[in-house]
């Protein structure tokens, strides 16, 4: 899949980092921003009018965000040396928040990256300890693991504990495969140790709780893996280096949409993707 340059679009230059969610409703995209000294906002870009509003100032480190079936955001809140890592749920109207996990068997999370929610409501996330290299976070007290949690019975489980630095994760349409992306060959910022993962893992889901048959879907380059998102024909999408590659669902590598310094993406309306770097957030149209 290769994309001529007018199919890609500048949507507005701003520090858009992570947690790209858009919502039609509103026809407005949420993302988080760039964080300085572990602190990052949730902001709001009204699509149509380019305007960009701050809904929460202060969000604990928030990175990747997803949206649940209600249409409240999900947050991954990275915490901070006297903060908590947390998974939250946001009402995106007021900014409030409620803690949904803050623990595993009583030991505290590294920092949460990024997030998804299944049919059934469960939440998944990664949970890497990119918070204490950056010195933002205590030193970890559990593994770089990647958990399931289920809102209704408060049950947090390790799914996935194979990885160095679990990072995006996404579902297939039928959410019979998950997908995870590991970045790391990434220790810090800026840095690449290429004998470190990445890549990208998939797994078999099990009754919609368990993985099973991990295998090896595709390796990354340039650079190493982040944001992660799978389209209704099945067709993988991965954040890295050049831009946004494209694979089949057999992990052939289809081609690449070419933004540079891409972070995380999201769906927009069909046919559309919003792609955060950093410094801006891009459109692509894909006819997919």
């Amino acid at each position: 899949m290769a994309l001529h340059p007018d199919t890609l679009a500048l949507v507005v230059r701003t520090d858009a980092h992570e947690g790209p969610v858009y919502t039609a409703g509103e026809d407005a995209l949420y993302f988080t921003s760039v964080p300085a000294g572990g602190r990052s906002s949730i902001r709001r870009l009204d699509v149509a009018t380019g305007e960009i509003v701050t809904v929460v100032e202060d969000a604990n480190g928030a990175n990747g965000m997803t949206m649940d079936r209600e249409g409240r955001l999900v947050v991954c809140e990275q915490g901070s040396l006297g903060m908590p890592a947390r998974i939250t749920r946001r009402d995106p109207a007021t900014g409030d928040a409620e803690v949904l996990v803050e623990h595993w068997e009583g030991r505290r999370l590294n920092s949460p990256n990024d997030v998804v929610v299944a049919a059934d409501g469960a939440i998944w996330f990664t949970d890497p300890g990119y918070g204490h290299l950056q010195g933002f976070r205590p030193e970890p007290e559990v593994g770089d693991f990647v958990y399931r949690h289920d809102p209704a019975t408060g049950e947090l489980d390790v799914v996935a504990d194979g990885f160095d630095k679990p990072n995006g994760l996404a579902f297939s349409p039928a959410q019979d495969v998950l997908y995870v992306t590991d970045s790391g060959a990434n220790q810090g910022p800026g840095s690449f140790h290429p004998g470190r993962p990445h890549h990208v893992k998939a797994f078999d889901v099990v009754g919609g709780r368990r993985l099973a048959g991990e295998r090896l879907f595709a390796v990354t380059a340039p650079g190493f893996p982040d944001g992660i998102k799978v389209d209704a024909a099945g067709r993988v999408y991965v954040s890295a280096a050049s831009g946004v590659l494209v694979y089949s669902a057999d992990g052939d590598r289809l081609g690449e949409i070419p933004v540079p310094g891409a972070v995380n993406f999201a769906w927009g309306p069909p046919g559309l993707l919003y792609i955060t770097t950093d410094t801006a957030v891009w459109s692509a149209e894909l006819g997919a």
